[in-house]
């Protein structure tokens, strides 16, 4: 039976959104620096051959620049400011998360209420600096490699370093600034902008493939059923749970007793998200990356790596695969569904599952069902991720929308959806309570006696 917060947003009316003047002011912010982010990936870095980088990029988009250039909506390619794009703060992030379930002073950081979260945020942005420069410098290098700075040495390093840095740092505030005061995880909005933007023009060179018998109209129409099935099949279960039923006994308040109630505790088939695709892509891209910043001048060892890992090889899908069940269980265990914390949180708040005694029980309880359930999550992870890579292999379609970014795409509008509902919500009950104060001293001044 649904709850009464469930029942009042099913019955929401979206009408509401023209009264509630803060949730339309969140809303502007948030496009307005959506906007600016757009704009600083058209502004490119000071220095640069844009004649030669067109050519430069089409080789390097074989590598992880490729999957960068996705992230960054285009600004790679152009080596917009916003090059990097929100990768290293969103990479930072992942490894300080990591780092604390595994050493134990940060967990002890963590667990210290607001204070600890700050330090923690401290460190993830520390973190974040030293990913982006070493980024910056490895792009830098890259660029003189390819003779795409019209004044090569220590100086355009340095400049193009500042920049890119900046850049990553600009984005990073624009995100919390967004999270704050917008609507919405400020850092996911600006990469699922940053995809959206390149899919029309992904779109209209699939279609003009199409149109020049490259591609046949039989396969065009196959991908775009193929794409609004794999939607369907995404947003599914994303929002699939496993709820394991929570009771809690009676307890007594002086001489009441009150009766013990009960709850859920959800637990989705993906608890990962998006994090194991990102990782699997990162590492499995590596040694393109390092063989196109080279300059092809690889050795034997690194050409038979690329030979047998190169996108599209057997190889490289079952590593990929492999890699994505592997993280899909490594992060649920350490970051997203710790059973032990969550094991203990249902001790100290007296609850209970029916049949398991609390406690250790409890704990190997629930790392049998989140287990059991992995085995579905990790599968439909590698298989949406593994789709379009087999696509592009197989029938060489040029047009790439799947995996990473139709997760990203859909768990970000599904969450951007839900924070405005809550707003309204939030909204509504406002509403209801003032209507119900007014109501109250209306009968109020109606039945008072009047003093003589």
């Amino acid at each position: 039976m649904a709850s009464a917060a469930e029942q009042m947003a099913a019955n929401l009316s979206w009408g509401t959104l023209g009264k509630a003047v803060e949730l339309r002011q969140r809303i502007f912010f948030t496009l307005g620096l959506l906007m600016v982010y757009r704009l600083g990936t058209y502004i490119p870095v000071p220095g640069i051959d844009g004649a030669q980088l067109r050519e430069f990029m089409q080789d390097a988009g074989a590598g992880i620049g490729g999957m960068l250039n996705m992230f960054t909506g285009g600004a790679i390619s152009r080596m917009g400011v916003f090059a990097l794009g929100i990768m290293p703060y969103i990479s930072a992030s992942i490894i300080v998360q990591l780092l604390t379930s595994m050493v134990p002073h940060l967990e002890q950081i963590k667990k210290e209420g607001e204070q600890g979260r700050k330090k923690i945020n401290q460190y993830t942005r520390y973190g974040t600096v030293l990913l982006a420069t070493f980024q910056a410098w490895g792009v830098a290098v890259s660029l003189e490699a390819g003779s795409l700075a019209h004044d090569p040495g220590l100086f355009f390093k340095f400049s193009c370093v500042i920049t890119l840095v900046g850049g990553t740092m600009f984005l990073m505030w624009l995100g919390e600034q967004i999270t704050s005061r917008g609507i919405g995880n400020g850092t996911s909005l600006i990469i699922f902008v940053g995809i959206v933007a390149e899919i029309p023009r992904a779109l209209v060179q699939f279609l003009e493939s199409g149109r020049s018998g490259v591609v046949s109209p039989a396969v065009i129409i196959g991908v775009f059923i193929m794409i609004v099935v794999v939607i369907a099949f995404v947003v599914f279960l994303e929002r699939a749970l496993r709820k394991i039923h929570i009771q809690y006994p009676r307890r007594q308040v002086g001489m009441k007793i009150y009766d013990g109630g009960s709850s859920h505790l959800p637990v989705k088939v993906n608890p990962a998200g998006v994090i194991p695709a990102i990782f699997a892509s990162s590492l499995l891209l590596l040694p393109t990356t390092i063989s196109t910043f080279s300059g092809r001048q690889t050795g034997p060892v690194m050409s038979t790596i690329l030979a047998y890992l190169g996108p599209g090889q057997p190889l490289h899908l079952l590593s990929f695969a492999g890699m994505i069940v592997f993280f899909s269980y490594f992060y649920t265990q350490n970051v997203s569904f710790k059973v032990d914390d969550v094991a203990e949180n249902l001790k100290n708040q007296n609850g209970f599952i029916a049949g398991i005694r609390p406690g250790k029980r409890t704990e190997e309880y629930l790392e049998y069902v989140v287990n059991r359930i992995l085995v579905l999550g990790s599968g439909y992870l590698a298989l949406i991720c593994l789709l379009p890579e087999i696509l592009r292999s197989e029938l060489s379609i040029p047009f790439y929308f799947g995996g990473t970014s139709v997760l990203i795409v859909v768990s970000v509008t599904m969450d951007t959806i839900n924070q405005i509902q809550s707003h309204l919500l939030a909204h509504q009950y406002e509403g209801l309570i003032e209507k119900s104060q007014l109501r109250g001293k209306k009968r109020t001044a109606s039945r008072a006696p009047a003093r003589r």
